[in-house]
């Protein structure tokens, strides 16, 4: 993985968000790891070239579900991979279906799960 990779910590709430960062940052050192929690930075940093969002199911700081986001960026930026962070299996299900590559829930937060997701959406 190269330098230029940028993961996105989409509408994570001051717990999970600030852990997830610092999973990633262990995990993809090379990789430049910023929490988002407003359309508009969302908006800016998927128009600079995000390479991963992790979007939460019910995201704080939007007015939309994590889904509908999903759906939103696709739509709007095809170019960029996003994944649900759910542990529900059937909101992973709609997540591929509205583009999305296989995620992670919560409960792999941390582990071997979260850090192959995350490789693999990498490339």
């Amino acid at each position: 993985m190269t330098s230029s990779k940028c993961i996105l910590v989409v509408g994570h709430c001051n717990v999970d968000g600030p852990r997830l960062v610092k999973e990633l940052n262990r995990d993809f050192a090379e990789a430049r790891v910023e929490r988002i929690n407003s359309r508009e930075d969302l908006e800016a940093a998927c128009s600079a070239g995000a390479d991963l969002l992790l979007v939460n199911r019910e995201p704080v700081g939007f007015e939309t579900a994590g889904l509908e986001i999903i759906k939103d960026v696709r739509q709007k930026y095809p170019q960029a991979k996003v994944m649900l962070i759910s542990d529900f299996p059937d909101a992973q299900a709609q997540a591929l279906l509205e583009g999305a590559v296989p995620g992670f829930g919560k409960s792999q937060m941390g582990t071997a799960g979260m850090s192959e997701a995350v490789g693999a959406a990498l490339g």
